[in-house]
């Protein structure tokens, strides 16, 4: 009886440090969330902004999408995992063609990390074009 309960002990402690091994995981963290572009010129077309984050988790993070609030704003980002302690970056392009005024913008980014959906935002102001 004594060895079957040193089998069942040492069999539920293995699964609980297994269990223990897959609470591993990815997490990105960014150096900011947003963007602000301040005042910019319509007529000198698009204006980019980079958000850089690290992996602080202990697994690889991938980038799974990145998907802009409207058409106007165009993220890109790494298809490639970032290995722990390791850097990446999400460009952001905005697009003020015919709009004036204020804007916000939204990028929401989904990865396999902790935080599965991270948004990013861009504002500024868009002086339009002299007629």
């Amino acid at each position: 009886m004594t060895k079957r309960f040193l089998i069942a002990f040492f069999a539920v402690c293995m699964v609980a440090l297994s269990t223990v091994a897959d609470d591993k995981q990815a997490e990105a963290t960014f150096a900011t969330l947003t963007h602000d572009f301040g005042t910019i010129q319509e007529a000198k077309g698009p204006v980019s902004c980079t958000f850089e984050f690290t992996n602080t988790g202990d697994k690889p993070l991938l980038i799974i999408d990145a998907a802009a609030s409207c058409g106007c704003t165009r993220p890109e980002f790494p298809s490639k995992p970032i290995k722990p302690g390791k850097k990446g970056k999400i460009k952001v392009t905005f697009s003020p063609i015919g709009r004036a005024g204020a804007f916000k913008k939204s990028v929401k980014v989904k990865t396999n990390g902790k935080d599965r959906t991270i948004t990013l935002r861009i504002e500024g102001t868009i002086i339009p074009k002299k007629k």
